[in-house]
């Protein structure tokens, strides 16, 4: 199998979306549970660090102001996310 490293980012960023995701559900109906709150902020910290890795390594993920674009515009230029190999 041929090693993909922005497949492999692609894939760690959605495992942690999915977390942040479980754990907001979870919230939603256990508000006070201290424990599912650290591990939801930890999961949300986690995918914003990997969502900024791979916008600094590979390009923007969303456009209309979500993303900047630093020294010329990045958004047409690839690989484009669904593009990677996954």
């Amino acid at each position: 199998m041929a090693v993909n490293p922005v497949a492999d980012l692609v894939r760690e960023m959605q495992t942690w979306h999915f977390v942040a995701l479980e754990l907001n559900l979870f919230l939603d109906t256990h508000p006070a549970n201290r424990r599912a709150l650290e591990d939801y902020n930890r999961a949300a910290r986690r995918f914003r660090e990997l969502w900024e890795r791979y916008e600094r390594e590979v390009g923007p993920l969303m456009d209309h102001g979500f993303s900047e674009s630093p020294g010329e515009w990045q958004w047409p230029k690839g690989p484009w996310p669904i593009n990677t190999g996954m």
